[in-house]
């Protein structure tokens, strides 16, 4: 599973070669850093930490400090590991850039939070569809979620019932996504479709 981090930017559309326009998400992927190696004989398993998006060094716990220092880079805001990843033969503290990982037409898996919404009622949460006979004196009734559990039996509500609730800001992967242009001097990847989060959201993309 090779893959980079990057950031949502935002989106816009481009003309595909039959002169369609094709829907994209513009994602600022990388560069990255890898900040850790690990291997099967001393950790268990193989895999790659990536590190993406500089922060001041006065941000940076004193534990986090001495890793960066061993993998002699910058200290960083956003930490990942990726398992198996085939893509280059990286070493610590290496730079790693869009373009050494994808290339147009690839086919990727994004994962990122989506847009937190707050605490939503049934309707906007569930897409209930309310009382509905309003005529009949259902004057404050017309979002309620209606009954909710037995009285005599079951004598409680089951698990997993749809109520009201915090609603969003779940992490979300958005599979089989289309990889239309890679911009490598800009680190900007444009994928087919839409994609988790807000802007400036930090994703995941995976192959």
């Amino acid at each position: 599973m090779s893959g980079i981090l990057g950031k949502k930017i935002g989106m816009t559309s481009v003309y595909d070669d039959n002169g369609v326009s094709v829907p994209c998400t513009v994602i600022e992927a990388g560069p990255c850093f890898v900040t850790q190696i690990k291997t099967k004989s001393k950790d268990g398993y193989d895999s790659i930490q990536l590190g993406y998006d500089q922060k001041p060094e006065r941000l940076v716990n004193e534990p986090l400090k001495g890793h960066f220092a061993k993998a002699g880079a910058k200290a960083l805001r956003l930490l990942r590991e990726f398992r198996n990843f085939t893509a280059v033969k990286l070493e610590l503290g290496q730079e790693l850039r869009v373009d050494a990982v994808f290339a147009q037409g690839d086919t990727v898996d994004v994962s990122a939070r989506s847009k937190g919404k707050g605490f939503q009622g049934v309707v906007r949460r569930h897409h209930f569809g309310g009382v509905g006979s309003q005529t009949h004196g259902q004057s404050d009734r017309q979002r309620a979620p209606g009954s909710i559990g037995g009285s005599s039996y079951p004598s409680r509500v089951f698990k997993g019932m749809r109520m009201a609730g915090r609603m969003g800001f779940d992490n979300v992967t958005v599979k089989n996504l289309k990889v239309i242009k890679v911009i490598p001097e800009s680190n900007l990847i444009l994928v087919k479709g839409s994609i988790p989060g807000a802007k400036n959201t930090y994703v995941t993309i995976t192959k």
